[in-house]
């Protein structure tokens, strides 16, 4: 009996401790449990750069093992979430082991946050993001021809305004091959929460700060994927841009997990939850689908 009490105590203790990790820094905790139970699963750190000056301003480039850079890869990059306050790329390995084996160069890109990145900043960050990607992804066996942006929270209102709002990409010629955003807000003005108010309410930003109202038929191919759960960035966000895209003539996708709370679509990405739910093969199919490079039929001849 009293083994089991200090069994049972063990085991809350335990829980209590991941409890309080998971809330200190979630990700990372997210990260070390799937590198324990997922394994590395052949993926290669390639390269750390920067794309400024600012400690925040900074890109891991991650591939499968054993590429050969004679067929370049599709490209996805992602950005982290964090209220536009708090995050870094570091403690996001495990997207690229979620996503490196299905034949992608992965890219985890970091962005100024809290004061440095007050509106415009997270938006300029990203974009040069994606330009200084393009330019050194052929280094590792990247096509920048095919780069996939994605991002979750805070980092798919990043990575949707930017494809959204030409003016972001306009000066590269860029031209996201696709979108993928997990748990935005992308109709969230006037702004009415501390962290809204903090990014974007002190520097006057309006309606043109929020990526519903930039929705063209020349938009890039969307996937917005919303928890039905999500109490903090409410699934409206998803639909009312779905909405407006599909209006627009755009095409989008849409999915909609019952149950999944805000970072529940996060979670998924990261063993051993990866094994048992489809977001990561939902992101995958429409990824590989959007960078799929169509190959010319020779006509017959005699």
């Amino acid at each position: 009996m009293k083994a089991a009490i200090v069994l049972l105590a063990l085991v809350l203790v335990a829980g209590a401790g991941l409890w309080l990790a998971v809330r200190n820094n979630g990700p990372a905790v997210l990260d070390a449990l799937d590198r324990v139970t997922g394994g590395a699963r052949g993926v290669e750190l390639v390269a750390k750069a920067r794309y400024g000056t600012h400690p925040a301003q900074k890109l891991r480039i991650y591939r499968p093992g054993g590429h050969d850079d004679s067929q370049p890869l599709p490209v996805l990059l992602f950005v982290h979430g964090g209220s536009w306050s708090w995050g870094d790329p570091d403690d996001y390995n495990f997207i690229a082991r979620a996503f490196a084996p299905a034949g992608f160069v992965v890219v985890l890109a970091g962005y100024r946050l809290g004061e440095d990145g007050r509106y415009p900043a997270m938006l300029e960050d990203t974009a040069a993001a994606i330009v200084e990607t393009a330019r050194l992804a052929p280094q590792f066996g990247g096509d920048s021809a095919r780069i996939v942006l994605a991002g979750h929270s805070a980092g798919a209102y990043d990575v949707v305004q930017v494809a959204l709002e030409e003016r972001w990409l306009a000066a590269s010629g860029l031209q996201p091959a696709g979108v993928i955003g997990l748990s935005g807000p992308y109709d969230f003005y006037p702004f009415d929460k501390p962290s809204s108010e903090a990014a974007f309410g002190s520097v006057g930003a309006g309606a043109e700060s929020q990526p519903i109202n930039h929705a063209r038929a020349d938009a890039p191919p969307m996937l917005l994927i919303h928890g039905e759960d999500d109490a903090l960035v409410k699934p409206r966000n998803s639909r009312a841009l779905a909405a407006a895209l599909d209006d627009a003539g755009a095409p989008v996708e849409t999915k909609f997990y019952p149950g999944f709370d805000h970072n529940a679509p996060l979670i998924s990405l990261a063993s051993p939850w990866r094994r048992s739910r489809d977001v990561d093969n939902a992101m995958i199919a429409f990824a590989r689908r959007v960078t799929t490079v169509s190959v010319p039929v020779q006509q017959a001849t005699d």
